[in-house]
């Protein structure tokens, strides 16, 4: 731990508790002040940098995954993130745990926080995420839920400023569904100064409160957050395309309807030649290739959707230490 100190100024650890609580949870981006949202991605970027001064940071540490959805990036990234800051990573399936149904949310809540230093968690309602964190004394982290995914995001904005340096002004179009990773977008854009355009058909925006609250959010970093319904406007000029499946986790029974509505919104070449010269392409992934974004789009140059697979991994590691590196042990 010396040694880390040494190398990494603890003001890269953003994520304090407050004053008179003993954890910090992270839920939604909304809960974060723009500095501390700065924090995390300086944090990221210097153990991207720099991984060898972070392999024992987290020494000792457990941490409790508890996923009832699939998930690749998400697993893999907090498993082997946990792993390369020494710490252990514990799975849990449905099968394990059932939330709700074999054992009540407190109550796992309350049995994990005797065990583990921490939990993430990947689930259906955000009201689950509010609970375990409102039962556990010890931190938890969204993996997602059908509201938010604030890990997304993170990753994603990370990446942005990778690949075009600053992130204040710059132009990002979202086209698709207002699902959970634009409700975070729209999060982290108000924390960034990003002007951000969300392209969707009417009836399928963003969660009003969560994008009321994500304009509120914008007034101190200059964000501009918008919607409209014409794919069209909102990719030309951007800097930065953006879209995702069109059915979500859960929504598989609509997938059929929501492919003739969303039919139009595909991001192909032909939209992309709408956004600027050198504007990149993003996806959270999966993807299905020819419904939301065509094999060339995806495949092709000005894509970054692996570079945001990868970041999935820094920023992972950014957020556990943020949140258990500050914990009493």
């Amino acid at each position: 731990m010396a040694h880390m100190m040494h190398e990494v100024p603890r003001k890269l650890w953003p994520l304090h508790p407050a004053p008179g609580h003993t954890k910090r949870d992270l839920l939604s981006l909304h809960n974060l002040t723009i500095a501390e949202f700065t924090g995390l991605l300086d944090l990221a970027e210097e153990m991207k940098k720099h991984p060898e001064a972070f392999r024992t940071t987290l020494a000792a540490r457990s941490l409790a995954l508890i996923f009832e959805k699939p998930s690749l990036r998400t697993r893999v990234t907090f498993e082997v993130g946990m792993v390369q800051l020494g710490g252990h990573p514990i799975y849990l399936s449905p099968a394990d745990i059932a939330l709700g149904k074999r054992e009540a949310v407190k109550d796992v809540a309350r049995n994990l926080a005797r065990w583990v230093d921490g939990v993430t968690i990947r689930t259906f309602a955000q009201s689950t995420l509010d609970e375990m964190a409102a039962e556990a004394n010890i931190p938890v982290i969204n993996a997602l839920s059908d509201l938010l995914h604030p890990l997304q995001a993170l990753a994603d904005v990370f990446t942005l400023r990778e690949v075009k340096g600053s992130l204040r002004g710059l132009r990002l179009a979202y086209v698709g569904d207002g699902n959970n990773v634009a409700n975070s977008l729209a999060q982290a854009a108000a924390k960034t100064g990003m002007y951000l355009t969300i392209a969707t058909p009417r009836g399928y925006e963003p969660a009003a409160a969560i994008f009321q609250q994500a304009r509120e959010d914008a007034l101190p970093s200059g964000a501009e957050i918008c919607v409209v319904q014409d794919p069209a406007d909102a990719v030309c000029n951007a800097d930065a395309v953006y879209t995702d499946v069109w059915a979500s986790m859960g929504q598989e029974q609509e997938a059929v309807q929501r492919k003739k509505i969303f039919a139009s919104y595909q991001v192909n070449s032909h939209l992309m030649a709408l956004a600027k010269r050198d504007a990149v392409f993003m996806h959270c992934l999966p993807a299905h290739r020819g419904d939301e974004v065509s094999d060339d789009v995806l495949d092709g140059p000005r894509s970054v959707v692996l570079e945001q697979a990868e970041n999935r991994l820094h920023i992972a590691k950014a957020v556990l230490l943020a949140l258990l590196g500050n914990q009493q042990h």
